[in-house]
């Protein structure tokens, strides 16, 4: 019994502390750093989905505002980091846009889900 007690204490202590694995989560639109340089005032909202795909919040009370929101938590205390990318309109027309994102963690995320075929794969030139 004496055997069994110390290592199941050892056990319990150390998976409390932070030493197991905890996957990070990330939440929201991928929005890639070509698509945003890409961005020009004057461009229809048809082309911005093209760019850089449909909001992530659709505001019913602000229909000339786009919101594309991503978080990303990557501990396990729970801290979540939240970027917020706004875009306005004017008559359906961009006007401006402001914000940040992920770029890097975008990229990377971008490349790892092609791999699982959740995102279409780049064609070859």
């Amino acid at each position: 019994m004496r055997r069994l007690l110390a290592p199941l204490l050892v056990a319990g202590i150390l998976s409390g502390c932070g030493i197991v694995y905890k996957q990070p989560i990330y939440q929201g639109s991928l929005v890639e750093p070509e698509a945003v340089g890409q961005l020009q005032a004057g461009m229809s909202k048809q082309q911005v989905v093209g760019l850089l795909g449909t909001p992530s919040i659709a505001d019913p009370f602000h229909h000339q505002r786009w919101d594309y929101t991503a978080t990303q938590r990557n501990n396990r205390r729970g801290h979540t980091e939240i970027k917020n990318l706004t875009l306005w309109f004017d008559s359906d027309r961009l006007t401006r846009w402001d914000g940040e994102y992920f770029p890097e963690q975008n990229e990377e995320l971008a490349a790892e889900m092609r791999k699982f075929g959740n995102l279409p794969r780049e064609r070859r030139r």
